[in-house]
């Protein structure tokens, strides 16, 4: 029989319609859940939680008490009533640091306690000497540590909501001044008419060198194509062992002889190597983006317990899939794990800013969780409720669900006999594999 060509082979259509289906599915999917995800953060933010603190104590004025705090504040909570997109948490400043602290909120509007005091200050009749008055301040608090991308759509919330406040407050002030006789000079009409000054300020800092609160999200990434690269070279080197797989080494091909052994022993076997490759890989993970890049991090014993769990439960995960489905496990390995993960972690775009198919992606997709929980080590100082235990148990589930799922399927297909290769007089009609020989590992030729 001739040796095919290589224009022969690529005049095969099956060969061209089945690698140009998978293209085509994959190259679509990837666009549209990649893109489908991120086009769009302000048409589909909803609810995103932000904190509301009046501290204002109120002042004395023309008579009777006045705290312009609560008139903000029924005025951002009137508004927020035609507008979703935004979810205002009114606490007190303690809570809203709590919050803050535990990736809870992505911001915070303040309005402190002597607001009411030195906004009529403006408008009394005699006001302070210029340059001791002090300006009525509001002060808008920022949250990197739960995304940038969400700590700004708060901080933009939140100063839009003082600036709305400070225009409501400035027209006020102008009617009182309006109602004196002594006309105003415009400077200080100007004045009255934006009175507060509105601050930004860090609501919860994170360090340096924590990629402006991205750092758990790649650490994230790493720790999951780790397990998945992982899964892949356990898969490939115990089919090697076994005999189902050859070897090359440039030109050279080798193969071990065939061990024949049931398909639940095989996964058993690459589970725990999965296992010993995931304290190798978690440990040099930690080491390479702490040690080597100074990453800031803190808790390093809970973090390195945490990278080896994550990459071993991704590994059996993906290990399970590719027992269950064959070559195309790896491609549904890469949709569950990066394709789908990726775009409803909330690590760059928030979970609330995403679509509604998205958000239900984000309720079980591994990477969401992960990257809260190290969200919780890297910024929060390993808090439970700062959404670490939610990541364990999250990875727990994820684990009995592979383990049950691999085991089963491979148990089934061992019960019905669908052996990788036929055993010796299995009754199929073919022979089983031969063992190899020494011209297997001879140098290839044409």
């Amino acid at each position: 029989m001739p040796h095919p060509t290589p224009p022969s082979v690529l005049r095969r259509p099956q060969l061209w319609i089945g690698t140009g289906l998978i293209a085509a599915v994959v190259s679509m999917l990837f666009a549209l859940l990649y893109v489908g995800g991120n086009v769009n953060p302000r048409g589909n933010l909803h609810d995103l939680p932000v904190a509301l603190v009046n501290a204002d104590s109120g002042a004395d004025a023309g008579g009777r008490h006045v705290n312009m705090g609560e008139q903000i504040v029924a005025g951002i909570q009137k508004a927020a009533k035609g507008d979703k997109s935004i979810d205002w948490q009114l606490v007190s400043r303690e809570e809203a640091d709590k919050r803050l602290g535990k990736g809870k909120v992505f911001g915070a509007l303040v309005i402190p306690k002597d607001f009411t005091a030195t906004v009529t200050a403006l408008g009394a009749p005699q006001p302070a000497p210029q340059g001791k008055a002090a300006p009525p301040t509001l002060t808008v608090l920022t949250n990197q540590a739960a995304g940038s991308i969400g700590s700004s759509m708060s901080s933009q919330a939140a100063q839009k909501a003082a600036h709305a406040a400070s225009a409501q407050l400035g027209q006020e002030l102008l009617k009182q001044a309006g109602a004196q006789k002594a006309p105003l000079p415009t400077a200080a009409q100007l004045k009255l008419a934006d009175p507060v000054t509105v601050t930004v300020a860090d609501g919860h800092p994170v360090g340096s060198r924590s990629a402006m609160g991205l750092s758990a999200f790649y650490y994230a990434l790493v720790l999951v194509v780790c397990g998945m690269l992982g899964a892949n070279l356990v898969n490939s080197q115990v089919d090697t062992a076994l005999g189902y797989l050859h070897t090359d080494y440039g030109p050279v091909r080798k193969r071990e002889p065939v061990q024949h052994t049931s398909r639940v022993r095989t996964l058993a076997i690459g589970m725990a190597l999965m296992l010993g490759m995931s304290l190798v890989m978690g440990t040099l993970v930690e080491v390479a983006t702490v040690t080597i890049l100074d990453m800031d991090a803190s808790h390093l014993g809970l973090l390195w317990l945490y990278s080896v769990a994550t990459i071993a439960v991704v590994g059996i995960g993906s290990l399970a899939l590719f027992a269950a489905f064959g070559t195309p496990g790896m491609l549904l390995a890469t949709i569950v794990f990066v394709a789908m993960a990726v775009p409803s972690s909330g690590a760059t775009v928030p979970v609330q800013a995403l679509p509604g198919f998205f958000r239900a992606l984000s309720e079980f997709e591994p990477l969401r969780q992960i990257t809260e929980g190290l969200r919780s080590l890297l910024y929060y100082g390993a808090q439970a409720d700062a959404g670490l235990t939610r990541a364990w148990a999250s990875m727990g589930v994820a684990l009995v669900a592979a383990l049950v799922f691999g085991f089963a399927v491979t148990f089934l297909y061992d019960r019905r006999g669908l052996h990788r290769i036929p055993l010796p007089g299995a009754g199929t009609g073919t022979p089983a594999e031969p063992p190899a020989s020494p011209e297997a590992a001879a140098p290839a030729t044409a």
